[in-house]
């Protein structure tokens, strides 16, 4: 199979463009497309989560990739050697037209799959010590990291349900039972109640009972 992979970055692009280029090129070299593969994304965006993905998946031993270059691949290094890396330990050629890459079964293929793979491993590990160091840094400046507590947490729970406190609240239920039966702590609904704004006429109504 013969996949010509096209990608643009926004609406405003055309993919008439790569499209038309692959096509004269797979003339001059006698050959045809199986299939096509075109996407509006950015390339910084994981392939996973682009048409690429499942194209990885699917291509097998044998199969070609053609596209205009490199970079329609990935928008960084490290994204296209992997992707690279990938094509070559399953027997995958991969040939761009502005770049002139031919990656395939040949001893030059193997070498630069072998760099490809290594330069991956680097620049992966260069990220996690960099992560880290900012890490210790923020630390050092006494920068307090993580999810601050109960905030969140409050937010992530009663978020939406405004109507309902306000309803539970109206129905004549103290605010201990109005969290018993929204599942939250009632230091958790207190919170959330001076966080939002959430008035009401009765400022007492945390001193009531049902």
């Amino acid at each position: 199979m013969i996949y010509g992979y096209i990608r643009v970055s926004t609406d405003m692009q055309t993919v008439e463009n790569q499209r038309h280029e692959i096509t004269r090129f797979c003339a001059r070299q006698g050959l045809s497309i199986d299939a096509w593969v075109e996407e509006t994304i950015s390339g910084a965006k994981d392939p996973a989560k682009r048409k690429l993905g499942p194209l990885l998946k699917n291509l097998a031993a044998g199969d070609i990739l053609i596209c205009g270059e490199l970079s329609r691949l990935g928008r960084s290094l490290l994204m296209v050697m992997e992707i690279l890396n990938h094509c070559l330990k399953c027997g995958v050629k991969v040939w761009t037209l502005k770049d002139n890459y031919r990656l395939g079964d040949d001893i030059t293929s193997k070498v630069l799959a072998f760099a490809f793979g290594l330069c991956a491993e680097i620049e992966r590990d260069m990220i996690s010590k960099r992560t880290k160091e900012a890490l210790v840094r923020k630390r050092a400046e006494g920068v307090v990291l993580g999810r601050p507590k109960g905030r969140r947490s409050a937010r992530v729970k009663l978020t939406g349900r405004e109507g309902e406190i306000i309803r539970l609240r109206e129905a004549g239920l103290s605010q201990t039972r109005t969290a018993r039966r929204l599942k939250v702590h009632r230091g958790t609904l207190a919170k959330f109640i001076r966080d939002s704004g959430l008035l009401w006429e009765n400022q007492n109504w945390e001193e009531r009972t049902p």
